[in-house]
């Protein structure tokens, strides 16, 4: 009556990290990086509907041949998506991306091998000296984590705002506002972009602006906001290499229809964007942070990069590429001194 029926016992599990609801009769979950069908099913269609319908009403979310999709979260903040007939055609699909009861801690980071210790020292001078940080990678590759770890760093004193379309960010600090889009009700109206979400942001008197991920033309009221005062903002988005994010940003905020010109637009991500962390999800299943790229300005129409960091196949692990960062006389201006080994030594 209140339950998930059949994959409330994995939702439970710990060792699950993933639900997959392919139809009423064929369920597959995420173990350790590594995908496994298991024995769980529905009785039919109409019960895998009821367990949806559930969900989405707990969050005020609802979902239909006229909204065949939704995101929406569990009670304990899991990542809920859903797909239904007729946009589904083999039966509903429900993915579910559990939320960890305990987030996980920098130090839980340096255990699994995500970064190594020279890596998190940096990145926490990097937070405490208000850079600007945009973590890139694929679908499940950990973005949503490193950004938790990253937020973290935060001095107490300082006033946070975080923008998600799914509330999962779980911040250690006491001055919080949570902020989450809501989509257009059974009339089509009502709907809050994270667009509105950051516009509305700067009002809110923010220290930090945190955007769970920005996917849309909030790229450009982002980048407004990362070059009018709020430094140190720190947000996600789906791209393969830091290239490729940089790529990708532009795309966004050239979504928002302004016109602008390609060469405004770059000057605006390079003054804007400190670093790119990229993170990248590995065959064995593990997720790594392969790259730590400082965004160092503009040579012509090119936004230059350089990396600080980067992944070395045989140490498996990230290791310093021997150059110190642009920005390291701005950090000092926050107290914060990168000491000359950093970038040399090269220990776990």
């Amino acid at each position: 009556m209140l339950g998930h029926g059949p994959i409330e016992s994995l939702l439970r599990d710990p060792s699950v990290t993933e639900v997959m609801v392919n139809g009423p009769y064929s369920v597959y979950v995420e173990r350790f990086g590594r995908l496994e069908k298991v024995a769980a099913e529905f009785d039919d269609e109409q019960h895998l509907r009821r367990i949806i319908d559930r969900i989405c009403s707990r969050v005020g979310r609802r979902v239909d041949e006229a909204s065949p999709t939704v995101d929406a979260r569990l009670p304990d903040g899991s990542r809920v998506n859903a797909v239904v007939p007729p946009i589904a055609l083999d039966g509903s699909t429900l993915t579910i991306r559990k939320f960890a009861a305990v987030p996980l801690t920098v130090g839980d980071l340096l255990q699994y091998g995500t970064l190594t210790r020279q890596a998190a020292e940096f990145l926490d001078a990097c937070v405490r000296g208000r850079r600007t940080i945009l973590v890139s990678g694929g679908t499940g590759s950990g973005k949503t984590t490193i950004l938790n770890v990253l937020s973290s760093f935060v001095p107490a004193d300082e006033r946070i705002v975080t923008i998600e379309d799914a509330a999962e960010l779980q911040l250690v600090q006491d001055h919080v506002v949570r902020l989450e889009s809501r989509p257009p009700n059974s009339e089509g109206r009502g709907t809050i972009t994270t667009r509105d979400l950051v516009r509305n942001a700067l009002r809110m008197r923010p220290d930090r602006i945190v955007v769970g991920e920005v996917r849309d033309a909030a790229a450009l009221d982002m980048l407004q906001a990362m070059n009018t005062g709020h430094d140190g903002s720190l947000t996600t988005l789906h791209a393969n290499t830091p290239r490729d994010a940089l790529s990708r940003l532009e795309t966004m905020v050239l979504m928002a229809g302004m016109d602008l010109p390609i060469r405004a637009i770059r000057d605006q991500i390079s003054s804007a964007v400190d670093l790119i962390l990229q993170v990248s999800r590995f065959k064995d299943g593990a997720r790594k942070i392969t790259h730590i790229t400082e965004v160092t300005g503009m040579e012509g129409d090119v936004v230059t990069l350089q990396d600080l960091f980067r992944y070395d196949t045989s140490a498996r692990a990230e290791l310093p590429t021997g150059i110190r960062p642009h920005f390291t006389e701005t950090l000092e201006l926050y107290g914060v001194t990168l000491p000359s080994t950093m970038f040399t030594a090269r220990r776990r």
